[in-house]
């Protein structure tokens, strides 16, 4: 099998990268194991929320160019040329945002905390700096034994805020039944409740039962799984402002904008090896000749391009022993400190430098095998080094600049 582009990743770098090549005219494959970091995500989409001394950055585009040559956004060079590509194109991929391109906002995280963020899910609620009080009196309703949303946490942290906030249980039988197995009680397995007409209407209608003043009302964000006629209803019958809050994970807004991702890549032409992963690549002469997959076996799959996208660690596209940092697929040249003592602190809030650990590219995202330039091979998103995406806050906006800056290279040609 012959493509153009072999992209190795379904998570957003590789969902970005796939849907900008195939609108183009490219024929893509994507080899995708599954679950990803998207599963995590809140709706929250950062550039870069941070500086290097850990203060909140007001205009990301001003620090941007105060970073090192070795950083991600330097390779991408005009990182607002490709910035501003990205609401259009999730608007495209039925995954809209919104926020502002020059500046940063603040969004509410699941434990009631704020947190910076450059654009956000149209369902998140987003607020201006020094601006992040939601209103006077809030209701916080949470369903009947749903422990990933945790209201109490949610209450305090509105409550350093000035904002009074009440709990209150919503006991739904639909969804209070799938309290027969605990482990049924995750944000999917009510979003596929949650997002019936019927089921919203009867949310709001004991919400609004208990309402008492409250200008705020914050529902844990399950609502719009496969769409958004759930959260519409909502908004339309509940008799206050309505916020809706992520929980841990798994992430309805999160799985929701991968689903919404994928099918774009498939109606725009591509082709997706979903449950599979990449094994036993050919290497020669400084190129990619071909990649096999664990479900494929013995039959090979080439292209003209192919783009690693498999993630960090989380996702296995990084491994890590006492000794070392690997790249997992290709055994690619990486970038670690050395030792051990040095990738981490004991302090559980503070920078944790193995998260800057990554594969190390030249100046157009090629990576090496042994100081050997692969030239049809480049490497995106949270597999790089150079950047720290949690303490910068930069890893939405990485993954999608470096996906971008990578389409454009393979189409110029």
């Amino acid at each position: 099998m012959k493509f153009d582009v072999i992209i190795i990743g379904g998570g957003l770098s590789g969902l970005t990268c796939g849907y900008a090549l195939q609108k183009a005219g490219k024929k893509c494959l994507m080899v995708t194991s599954g679950q990803n970091v998207m599963y995590f995500s809140s709706g929250g989409f950062g550039l870069l929320s941070r500086d290097s001394d850990g203060n909140f950055v007001k205009n990301p585009f001003d620090e941007i160019g105060k970073l090192p040559a070795s950083h991600p956004y330097s390779k991408v060079g005009d990182v607002r040329k490709y910035a501003e590509m990205i609401p259009s194109l999730m608007a495209e991929a039925l995954t809209p945002l919104h926020g502002n391109i020059d500046s940063n906002s603040l969004m509410y995280s699941a434990l009631g905390m704020l947190r910076p963020t450059w654009m956000a899910l149209d369902s998140v609620t987003l607020f201006k700096p020094g601006n992040e009080k939601p209103g006077e009196k809030a209701m916080i309703a949470n369903f009947s034994g749903y422990l990933d949303f945790n209201s109490a946490f949610i209450a305090e942290g509105l409550s350093a805020r000035g904002t009074q906030a009440e709990i209150m249980t919503l006991d739904i039988p639909e969804i209070s039944y799938l309290r027969r197995n605990p482990s049924e009680m995750r944000s999917v397995n009510i979003g596929r409740i949650a997002a019936k007409p019927e089921i919203a209407r009867k949310v709001a209608e004991a919400v609004n039962c208990r309402l008492k003043g409250e200008d705020v009302v914050i529902l844990p964000a399950v609502f719009n799984l496969e769409d958004d006629v759930a959260m519409e209803i909502l908004r339309e019958s509940i008799k206050a402002r309505l916020m809706f809050l992520g929980n841990m994970p798994p992430s309805v807004p999160g799985i929701r904008s991968q689903l919404e991702l994928l099918s774009s890549f498939e109606r725009a032409g591509g082709t997706l090896l979903k449950g599979d992963s990449a094994t036993r690549p050919e290497v020669f002469g400084g190129k990619v000749s071909c990649i096999h997959t664990m479900n494929l076996g013995e039959t090979a799959i080439e292209a003209d391009s192919y783009v690693l996208a498999s993630g960090s660690f989380y996702s296995k596209g990084l491994t890590a022993t006492p000794e070392k940092i690997s790249e997992t697929v290709f055994g690619l040249d990486t970038d670690y400190a050395q030792g051990r003592e040095n990738w981490y602190t004991k302090d559980f809030f503070g920078k944790q430098n193995y998260l800057g650990f990554g594969v190390r590219t030249d100046e157009d995202f090629h990576p090496s095998i042994g100081g050997e330039k692969i030239s049809n091979l480049y490497a995106i998103g949270s597999v790089l080094s150079g950047y720290n995406l949690v303490a910068e806050g930069s890893g939405a906006g990485v993954a999608m600049t470096s996906a971008l800056k990578v389409a454009d290279e393979i189409i110029k040609g």
